[in-house]
């Protein structure tokens, strides 16, 4: 086939299907088109039945909103309306108040000028009753004045006086306890004996043959003896006995240590006596010296002068009231350390004072006067510090206290005598004061019984208590104390107990 008749065959078909796929094309977009309206105008339409449906719940919500809106305007307004009558109601309160407010400042204001009305005829009244009498006293105003004044100041000055009196009393109070609290406790710190020692002045013998030894031929010994030692020897019917007197308690010691020494020996003669006297006088020495020197170590006072220590030594065989003095001295000494250091008091003069306080007692049957005055002048010699020499003078009172540690030493002194167990007492004497103590108390009227106890340190009595009251029992116990102390002599002190009870018995049958 021709190609040219092909090419136009193409071109024809070309064409034809070109015409066709358009006229197909058309006819779609026709049908979408035509779709498209459709659903436009279905679009449309259920918006418009939307918007309806939207203006209708906007017209609803408008109502409510307003519904509400009324009805809050309508609470509000009935709020208000309450709140305007309580304001006017309180308003009216208020009226009312400042009414009676100005209904009162009247009544005051007249009550004021009725006070200052009655004042002045108060006061023209007081002027004529002055007046009068100033007429009837014949004095002026300003007498009276004075005269009250007076009275006043008195009255004051009593008050004061009694002020004091009784603060005075209370610091005494006070300073008593305290007082008694220090020497309690210095007395509890110091461990001393119940019994002092006592200077032994009987010899006991082995057998009755040695008195015809130590009396010798026709006394030739004894008289040796004596005249060696300056004691006398009494020998009598006592068994295996010989007394020793003299009133020097070192040649007393001497004596007692030569003639144990002589009854050891076996050889009893006058020339051996005198040697054996010899022995035990320097024995003895030594003893005195090296006492005297353990006694003031033992008391912490160092540096005291020889002779004063062979002084001090020598109160080893001295005793006052069966009490040795210088196991007293040396308590003296302790408890007045201890006083004086819990008062701040000079603690070396007072335990110095309190050891050599009885040092007089050495000499004192060698030396006229007070063993306080003697002691003083022999610290005095040995240029002692005043304070220690004053200690010594004044521990009897014989003269002022000039320093603070004098009355230490006194109520040291005091302490370490009449504690108990430290001086001897007979059973006579001791059972005559007992006695004494319980028939003064019995001598008073309204005492039922009395007992004398703590060793006639304490009367216990008991009264009628329908014949004596509490305010007579006080009473009682003065009158008793008083009486004591008038007519017994006793070491420390004794206290006065009075009981007084009422008891109320019955029996169940």
């Amino acid at each position: 086939m021709d190609p040219v008749a092909l090419a136009l065959v193409a071109l024809v078909g070309l064409a034809v299907g070109v015409g066709l796929g358009f006229a197909a094309r058309s006819q779609w977009a026709n049908q979408s088109i035509k779709a498209a309206t459709e659903k436009a105008a279905r679009i449309v339409s259920d918006a418009r039945a939307q918007q309806k449906d939207l203006i209708l719940e906007a017209k609803e919500e408008k109502i409510r909103l307003q519904r509400e809106a009324e009805d809050d305007a309508r609470e509000r307004r009935g709020e208000l309306t309450n709140l305007e009558r309580r304001l006017h109601a309180r308003d009216e309160q208020l009226d009312q108040r400042s009414d009676m407010l100005e209904q009162r400042d009247r009544k005051l204001l007249e009550k004021q000028i009725e006070l200052d009305r009655g004042r002045d005829e108060l006061e023209k009244l007081n002027q004529e009753r002055i007046v009068a009498l100033e007429q009837v006293a014949h004095l002026s105003a300003e007498d009276a004045k004075g005269i009250l004044l007076e009275a006043i100041r008195e009255e004051a000055e009593h008050d004061a006086v009694k002020l004091a009196r009784s603060i005075e009393r209370r610091a005494r109070d006070e300073a008593t306890e305290k007082a008694r609290d220090i020497i309690v406790t210095a007395m509890q710190r110091v461990a001393a004996d119940h019994t002092a020692e006592h200077t032994v002045t009987v010899v006991h013998l082995p057998n009755d043959e040695m008195k015809g030894r130590i009396i010798g031929r026709e006394g030739r010994n004894i008289r040796a003896l004596e005249q060696a030692t300056g004691i006398d020897l009494i020998i009598d019917d006592t068994p295996e006995t010989v007394v020793l007197s003299g009133f020097d308690p070192v040649r007393r010691e001497i004596a007692r240590l030569s003639l144990m020494k002589l009854m050891g020996d076996g050889r009893i003669h006058p020339g051996r006596i005198e040697e054996v006297v010899a022995k035990s006088r320097a024995e003895v020495d030594l003893t005195i010296r090296q006492a005297g020197e353990q006694a003031a170590y033992d008391c912490g006072v160092p540096g005291l002068p020889p002779d004063i220590l062979k002084l001090l030594g020598r109160l080893k065989f001295r005793t006052s009231y069966g009490q040795n003095v210088l196991q007293h001295s040396m308590e003296t000494s302790f408890l007045a350390a201890m006083i004086a250091s819990e008062i701040g008091a000079d603690v070396m003069a007072a335990k110095t004072g309190g050891l050599l306080h009885d040092i007089g007692k050495a000499v004192d049957h060698e030396v006229e006067g007070p063993h306080a005055a003697i002691g003083a002048s022999i610290a005095q010699k040995s240029e002692l510090p005043f304070k220690v020499v004053n200690c010594i003078a004044a521990h009897h009172q014989e003269v002022e206290y000039a320093c603070l540690e004098a009355p230490i030493v006194q109520v040291s002194d005091a302490i370490s005598a009449s504690r108990p167990g430290a001086r001897g007492e007979t059973m006579e004497t001791y059972v005559k004061r007992l006695e004494d103590l319980q028939g003064i108390a019995d001598s008073f009227t309204g005492v039922e019984k009395s007992f004398a106890v703590q060793a006639g340190r304490e009367v216990r009595i008991l009264v009628r208590p329908e014949e004596i009251d509490d305010l007579s029992a006080t009473r009682l116990a003065r009158d008793i104390v008083k009486k004591i102390e008038e007519q017994l002599t006793y070491p420390g002190q004794i206290k006065v107990t009075v009981i007084r009870e009422t008891r109320a018995v019955e029996y169940a049958k």
